[in-house]
């Protein structure tokens, strides 16, 4: 999830991004549920995890990661969170990508650096990462590593919608389940 940094807005912008909290709120509750494709428990944390991401596995490493960054498990370590999103990122998945623009983003265990942000979002966007296709319309939108382009604000937050409008109602109850 952005920190306030992210979506610091100036006054007379307010009025405008206050009616996104609702939908702020949703993409929170999904933000938490970890890296699989599917809203699901993550895996716990066991010398099994461990393996598995230092063996390769994308999702492994993403779950690791995503312990890290929350402190799940194992200390918070962002730097930690960091190495182990890298890993993930760089095989093409895309909760990995996200995050680790997110990191990048709010400056978590990295320097904080907006372009390097909107490159790993928009790799996770292209995939259809519907949490990185609104970070990306929000860098857009206030020219955060990027050219303000509200075109491109307005492209990148019309696809995250059709992703919410899709997948929200079944996403929400899975975590209703958990």
């Amino acid at each position: 999830m952005p920190c306030p940094r992210l979506l610091s807005v100036r006054v007379g912008e307010q009025s405008e991004w206050m009616k996104l909290i609702p939908a702020l709120l949703i993409v929170g509750m999904l933000a938490v549920i970890g890296c699989s494709k599917e809203v699901k428990k993550i895996e716990p944390y066991s010398p099994e995890l461990v393996k598995k991401a230092e063996a390769g596995d994308a999702n492994a490493q993403c779950d690791l990661a995503f312990r890290y960054t929350k402190g799940k498990g194992v200390p918070q370590d962002y730097k930690e969170a960091v190495k182990w999103y890298t890993k993930a990122a760089e095989q093409g998945n895309a909760k990995a990508q996200y995050n680790l623009g997110s990191r990048y983003a709010n400056g978590e265990g990295v320097t904080q650096d907006y372009k390097e942000a909107v490159k790993w979002y928009t790799k996770s966007a292209e995939q259809g990462n519907g949490f990185a296709q609104y970070h990306l319309s929000v860098c857009y939108h206030l020219g955060r590593g990027v050219t303000k382009d509200n075109k491109e604000a307005t492209k990148w937050r019309a696809k995250a919608s059709e992703q919410k409008e899709a997948n929200a109602k079944e996403q929400l109850e899975k975590l209703k389940s958990l």
